[in-house]
């Protein structure tokens, strides 16, 4: 596909209309040429097409990206900590205690509604689109797509490992070696619902790793994720006998932290439009700095 950067640069956006003044080079050309220039998928350039939402108005390109939606969450107020956000995309940092989607019918409080009510104070009437997940009680960045297109490209970049999620960790034991690739399978614990195991029939999962300090009896961990398996990083550290600090699930003793020690540092993504490489960093939240600080002293 063509790169558009030449289009969007004239690109504006007006409510839910983006306007492009076409090059000299793509004025008067057929339709099916100065689509051809656009980041759009077939599948997106003809539904456009269809509901009349790509519109050549003399050198104007103008294309319906930002319908109106209804919200599909009730709103539930929470103080949200944003990352970033443009006209496609918002990052909001989660904090620990929250899921950032219901796992069960009915759940409420859960960072989506956060969300909705964010959308519906700021009065963005549109959908909550979670790109990826974390656990409940790991904090960090979210990926949201604002609408349909940003969607798509976000959840093409996360299959084809174009979207790097960077972790802190801190880890019980001595970890052996400054880096180092954790290549094992994950699948179900068929002894517990929501507990995962390395496991020869389970999906592939790769976490590489560096040290970044060494403690008291702990290493902290910087991890970045190849794939994004459930309770991944959980997991590959338990495996390798060095548990996430406060990980009950995980063979992890709670004597320096009450939750698993992870915390998402840095989301590095690029821009659904333009392709440019955009990226965020989540500050430690109080009770990881404070457990680092107590290590420190000893």
């Amino acid at each position: 596909m063509v790169h558009p950067s030449s289009l969007l640069k004239m690109g504006r956006i007006k409510g839910e209309w983006m306007e492009i003044r076409l090059p000299d080079y793509l004025a008067g050309a057929p339709l099916a040429k100065v689509t051809a220039h656009l980041p759009l998928p077939p599948k997106h350039i003809s539904k456009l097409l269809q509901a009349r939402g790509l519109l050549l108005q003399g050198p104007n390109l103008r294309l319906h990206l930002f319908p109106r939606e209804q919200r599909d969450f009730p709103p539930d107020w929470m103080e949200l900590n944003i990352l970033y956000e443009d006209e496609f995309t918002l990052v909001v940092n989660k904090p620990a205690g929250i899921e950032v989607h219901p796992s069960e019918h009915g759940q409420r409080k859960t960072l989506a509604h956060a969300v909705a009510a964010y959308y519906e104070m700021s009065g963005q009437d549109i959908r909550v689109r979670h790109v990826h997940r974390i656990d409940k009680d790991t904090t960090g960045p979210v990926l949201y797509a604002k609408n349909e297109f940003a969607h798509y490209q976000y959840d093409k970049a996360m299959r084809e490992k174009k979207t790097e999620r960077i972790y802190l960790a801190l880890a019980e034991g001595y970890v052996e070696g400054n880096r180092g690739t954790i290549n094992k399978p994950i699948g179900q614990d068929r002894h517990h619902s929501t507990r995962r195991r390395v496991s020869d029939t389970g999906e592939h999962a790769v976490t590489h790793f560096e040290v970044v300090e060494r403690l008291r009896d702990h290493t902290l961990v910087r991890l970045r994720l190849e794939t994004g398996r459930t309770h991944q990083i959980r997991v590959h550290l338990s495996s390798i006998n060095h548990p996430l600090a406060g990980d009950g699930m995980y063979g992890g003793s709670r004597g320096v932290m009450s939750r698993q020690a992870l915390h998402g540092e840095q989301l590095i993504w690029s821009h659904p439009w333009t392709g440019e490489k955009q990226s965020v960093r989540a500050p430690l939240p109080d009770d990881f700095s404070e457990a680092l600080n107590k290590l420190r002293q000893d």
